[in-house]
């Protein structure tokens, strides 16, 4: 019972990276692309990823500045 306990967690990893090894082996991607410098920064080129697979959601708008803080008459 107790080798079952010692072994059980090796076989699970074991068959997780096999799982985990075909699966990248059956995506399909025969070009993993290239970065290439343009002028604003890196643009990818190539790859099997397409620019509408990745949504990118708008910022959100700042925040308001605070109120300034209230100050009182000075006296005179």
């Amino acid at each position: 019972m107790t080798r079952l306990r010692a072994i059980a967690p090796l076989l699970v990893a074991a068959v997780l990276t096999a799982i985990a090894v075909i699966t990248v082996k059956s995506a399909g991607c025969d070009d993993p692309g290239r970065y290439e410098l343009v002028a604003g920064g890196y643009q990818l080129v190539g790859g099997c990823i397409a620019p509408g697979d990745i949504v990118v959601p708008e910022p959100a708008p700042a925040p308001a500045p605070p109120p300034a803080p209230y100050s009182a008459p000075a006296k005179g």
